[in-house]
């Protein structure tokens, strides 16, 4: 049995037009998204024994702030391949994870990370979770699912249970979307 948990990255900023997509930053809501969830994260007492991620710099100060409210670091391996990956590409990535790791994060972007919960999980009418996840994966969100395999290259599609999805607003109703 394996665990794969997704993060998005939290909100970040456009105030500059002339950035680059790679270099955008978070904004405040965005810091206090990410924190927040990293405090939700050690309450549940998640673990990861492996922490995969893309590189741009608003992954990177997710997986900060999120560490920051967890109140641990854990070692990161960035991988250029998540960068507004695809699902296709995505699975790709999940399929080279080391055997060892049993619980995984991955922290990227969307839709790449949306479409592979959709990919993963089969469609179901009584499966509210699947159906949120399907309605929208705003940012700093994390989806857990289960994986009923010993190995990462064995992960196929619709293969998954979704066992989690929570949202900055379900633990902070101030973190949802803004009025304007």
């Amino acid at each position: 049995m394996k665990t794969l948990a997704l993060l998005r990255h939290a909100k970040s900023g456009w105030d500059d037009p002339a950035q680059r997509d790679y270099d955008r930053t978070l904004n405040l809501k965005g810091h206090r998204a990410a924190a927040l969830m990293g405090q939700y994260l050690a309450r549940e007492r998640l673990r990861f024994d492996h922490v995969i991620a893309s590189p741009a710099i608003r992954v990177a100060e997710t997986l900060t702030e999120l560490a920051r409210g967890y109140g641990e670091g854990t070692k990161i391996h960035w991988e250029k391949r998540i960068y507004l990956a695809s699902a296709i590409t995505l699975l790709d990535v999940i399929h080279s994870l080391p055997d060892a790791a049993q619980t995984v994060l991955l922290a990227g972007h969307n839709p790449g990370l949306e479409d592979l919960v959709l990919l993963l999980v089969p469609d179901s009418d009584d499966d509210a979770l699947r159906a949120r996840a399907e309605e929208k994966f705003p940012t700093a969100t994390l989806a857990e699912l289960t994986l009923d395999v010993a190995r990462w290259d064995a992960v196929r599609p619709q293969g998954a249970t979704l066992s989690r999805f929570v949202r900055p607003r379900d633990l902070d109703p101030t973190l949802g979307p803004d009025a304007d």
